[in-house]
C-alpha cells in the first residue's frame, strides 16, 4: 500500500535524524566521556517530555543535505522538574554544530515561543562557529547576520540557562554570555574564535585553555557562574538554578518546605565571627547559618571574592544574598566585586527575588590599579543598579561598614528595613584610619609612633561609631541579637512582599547588560 511507503520513508528518514553523526563520532564521544547532544537531552528533560521541534531540517544548501541530520542543532520542548523548557542542544557531531542558515531560523522560532510563552529557555553549547559556506559573502552576510532584529535581544522575560559543554566559539559564546546562569565543564574552551583561527590571525600558536578555558572564565572573566567535572553535574547544575527561579518575570519563584533543623542552625551563628574585630572569617558560613538548611547555591565563587553572591531559600521563598567577604581583601570592595554585585542584582530584581545584604564592608578597595579598573564607574554601576531594584531590600549589618560602601550595600533609605548586630561600626571610615588623617603625619602610623595617643584616639572614634548612635538617629531600624537574625529576616520578607503587585518588582533592570 501506498501508506506503507510513506510510512518506511519516515522511518528510514526518522532513524538518520536520530543518528546524528553516525556511529563512529559517537562512539569517540562515549570513549572521551562526554554525553552526545540527545543523551544531554535525555539526562535534562523529564522522561517522556520531550517533543522535538525540527528532526528532519538539514543544510539548506543540496549537496549538504545527506551529511547534515538535524543540521547541527537539536531543538524542541522538554520539562524540568514539572516545568516547560525551551531547549537548544549543540550537536558536535554534525558540522561541528556550525551556525546555519536552517539551524539559526530553528533558534529564532525556539526563542520567540520561550518569550512569547513565558518558559525559560535552556543552551547546551557546543560548536565550531559560523559555518563558512552559509555566511561567506556580502549577500550571506546580509540575510543570515542581518536577518534578525532581536537574535541577542535579552529583556529576561524568562530565566536563560547555559552549559559551555565543549569547544564553544561563536553564537554557542554569545549565548553563554547572554544567559542569567552559565556553567562551564572543564576542558571545554568559551572564546570568540578557535584557538586555530586566532594562531592564523596573530601569527603564534594560542592554547584552548589560556585562550577561554575554565579557569579563565570563572576567575578571571565572570563570565561564568560555576565550573564543573562533567556533562552530567553541568545539566544537575541548570535543574538546580532553574529550581530557584520562576517560569517568567510575572511569576513568583517557586516555594519549598523547609528542611528539618533549619532553626537550629541560626542559633550557632554568632560562632562563626572572631571576636576581634580585623581577625577574619568566612562570611559564606553565616549565611549557611541563616537560610534554610542545604538551600545554598552560591554564583560566581570564583570572582570577584571579595564579595559572596548566593541564592538561597528563607522560611522556603527563594531569596538573594550578597555578602561582604573578609576572607578577601578584607571584604573591602573591588572592581570585580562591584560587577559581580551588580550582576546579581540585575538576576534577583528580573524575577521577583528579595535581596539580603550583609555587611562587614571596610569600603572600596583604593589606589592607583583599583583607578585603572575604572573603580568609579564601578560603584556608581553598583549604585545605580541597587536604587532601580523594585524588590524587597533587607540589610543586616554584621561589622563593619565604612564609607561610601555604606550605601552600596544598602545602607540608609537603600533598603526596605536595616537592621544591626551590637557587633556593626558605622562611620565615614574606619576609626584607625580618621585617627591617623586627623592626627597623624605623612608617611607615619601613629600606632607605631605614638601608641598610647593613638588608642586613645581610636577609643573616642570607635565610640561615636556605635550601633546604638545610628540607631539613635533611625540609621537602623532594629538592633537584633544574631540569633534572632533568621526569624527577623523571614518576618520582615513577609512585612515587605509587593502585596499591590501580587509580590512582582517592576524590572527596571531586565534589559540591563548580561555582562559587564
Amino acid at each position: 500500500m501506498a501508506f506503507d511507503e510513506l510510512y518506511d520513508e519516515f522511518e528510514r528518514r526518522e532513524a538518520e535524524a536520530l543518528a546524528m553523526g553516525g556511529p563512529e563520532r559517537l562512539e569517540r564521544r562515549r570513549n572521551a566521556g562526554l554525553l552526545n547532544a540527545r543523551e544531554r537531552i535525555d539526562f535534562l528533560v523529564d522522561s517522556g517530555s520531550w517533543v522535538e521541534s525540527g528532526l528532519f531540517a538539514t543544510s539548506h544548501i543540496a549537496s549538504d543535505r545527506e551529511s547534515t541530520p538535524g543540521d547541527g542543532k537539536i531543538t524542541g520542548y522538554g520539562a524540568i522538574d514539572g516545568r516547560e523548557a525551551v531547549i537548544v542542544s549543540n550537536d558536535f557531531t554534525v558540522k561541528g554544530a556550525s551556525s546555519s542558515v536552517v539551524n539559526m531560523r530553528r533558534i529564532g522560532q525556539m526563542r520567540r515561543t520561550a518569550s512569547e510563552r513565558g518558559i525559560p529557555m535552556v543552551f547546551l553549547g557546543e560548536s565550531s562557529g559560523a559555518r563558512i559556506p552559509d555566511n561567506m559573502g556580502a549577500y550571506n552576510m546580509g540575510t543570515i547576520l542581518g536577518g534578525d532584529a532581536t537574535q541577542y535581544r535579552r529583556l529576561r522575560e524568562q530565566p536563560w540557562a547555559s552549559a559551555v559543554l565543549g569547544m564553544a566559539y561563536g553564537s554557542a559564546t554569545w549565548y553563554g554570555c547572554l544567559s542569567d546562569f552559565n556553567v562551564m565543564r572543564k576542558g571545554a574552551v568559551m572564546a570568540v574564535s578557535s584557538e586555530r583561527l586566532v594562531s592564523m590571525a596573530i601569527g603564534e600558536k594560542v592554547d584552548g585553555q589560556e585562550l577561554g578555558g575554565w579557569q579563565m572564565h570563572a576567575d578571571t572573566t565572570g563570565l561564568v557562574d560555576l565550573a564543573v567535572d562533567t556533562d552530567e553535574e553541568a545539566l544537575d547544575a541548570i535543574k538546580t538554578f532553574l529550581s530557584y527561579l520562576p517560569e517568567n518575570q510575572n511569576q513568583l519563584p517557586p516555594e519549598k518546605p523547609v528542611p528539618a533543623g533549619s532553626d537550629d542552625t541560626a542559633r550557632t551563628v554568632l560562632e562563626v565571627l572572631p571576636e576581634k574585630r580585623t581577625q577574619v572569617y568566612d562570611v559564606r558560613k553565616i549565611i549557611e547559618r541563616v537560610a534554610d538548611k542545604n538551600s545554598i547555591f552560591e554564583l560566581k565563587a570564583r570572582f570577584g571574592r571579595t564579595a559572596a553572591t548566593a541564592l538561597a531559600r528563607l522560611g522556603g521563598r527563594t531569596v538573594g544574598f550578597i555578602a561582604n567577604n573578609p576572607l578577601f581583601k578584607a571584604g573591602a570592595l573591588d572592581a570585580d566585586g562591584c560587577d559581580k554585585c551588580c550582576s546579581f542584582m540585575v538576576l534577583c530584581d528580573s524575577f521577583n527575588i528579595p535581596m539580603i545584604f550583609l555587611v562587614d564592608n571596610p569600603g572600596f578597595v583604593i589606589g592607583i590599579d583599583a583607578e585603572r579598573q575604572r573603580a568609579p564607574g564601578k560603584i556608581m554601576n553598583f549604585m545605580n543598579a541597587l536604587q532601580l531594584m523594585t524588590v524587597p531590600k533587607l540589610t543586616v549589618m554584621i561589622r563593619k561598614n565604612y564609607g561610601q560602601a555604606y550605601i552600596n550595600m544598602g545602607g540608609g533609605k537603600n533598603a526596605a528595613e536595616v537592621a544591626a548586630w551590637p557587633t556593626a561600626e558605622v562611620s565615614f571610615m574606619d576609626p584607625a584610619y580618621a585617627v591617623n588623617v586627623v592626627h597623624g603625619k605623612p608617611g607615619e602610623r601613629l600606632e607605631d609612633t605614638d601608641p598610647e595617643f593613638f588608642k586613645q584616639k581610636f577609643a573616642e572614634f570607635q565610640l561615636e561609631s556605635s550601633v546604638y548612635d545610628i540607631a539613635a538617629s533611625y540609621g537602623v531600624q532594629h538592633v537584633i541579637k544574631p540569633e534572632d537574625t533568621r526569624d527577623w529576616l523571614i518576618r520582615m520578607l513577609q512585612v515587605h512582599r509587593n502585596r499591590l503587585s501580587g509580590g512582582l518588582g517592576q524590572h527596571f533592570l531586565s534589559n540591563w547588560p548580561t555582562t559587564f
